[in-house]
């Protein structure tokens, strides 16, 4: 049985990261570059993140979007969570993102690692039992890096 992870995204839009910045009024005109200050504002934001921090952000995101991939983002009025399952590209999001747990396990200090390794196993298990015909044990998304999951 797999554990119940869902994913809470707004669906029919892309991710913060990828949607084009809004138009923002500087010195009388309006666009969309950035504002030097918020570069400045950005990188100090950055500059004093801890590395733990900017690594677990980064698997986090690599976590909802492989759930969103497998089909468990929570369903809306006019999307049902299911319709977007892309196992291609859910097995691509896992195993980048068991590549990063395992690279940064040792530097992450054993709750942080041990909280992430969870959320690959259950994304692991979550893929399999969406696959109409699972990969043998070992050899399925990340396993290669994991090891095999069950």
């Amino acid at each position: 049985m797999v554990p119940e992870l869902r994913c809470d995204l707004p669906l029919g839009r892309p991710p913060v990261c990828l949607r084009q910045p809004p138009p923002v009024w500087h010195d009388g005109a309006v666009t969309s570059e950035p504002h030097p200050d918020d570069l400045a504002d950005a990188t100090a934001d950055i500059a004093d993140a801890a590395a733990v921090q900017l690594i677990s952000a980064a698997a986090v995101h690599l976590m909802t979007a492989a759930a969103v991939k497998c089909g468990l983002a929570s369903d809306t009025p006019t999307v049902r969570g299911e319709d977007l399952r892309d196992l291609d590209e859910a097995r691509k999001l896992i195993t980048a993102l068991a590549g990063l747990v395992t690279a940064a396990a040792p530097d992450l200090g054993n709750e942080h690692a041990r909280s992430l390794r969870d959320g690959l196993r259950t994304l692991q298990l979550a893929f399999r039992d969406a696959s109409a015909f699972p990969d043998p044990p070992g050899q399925g998304p990340g396993e290669h890096l994991t090891g095999p999951v069950s």
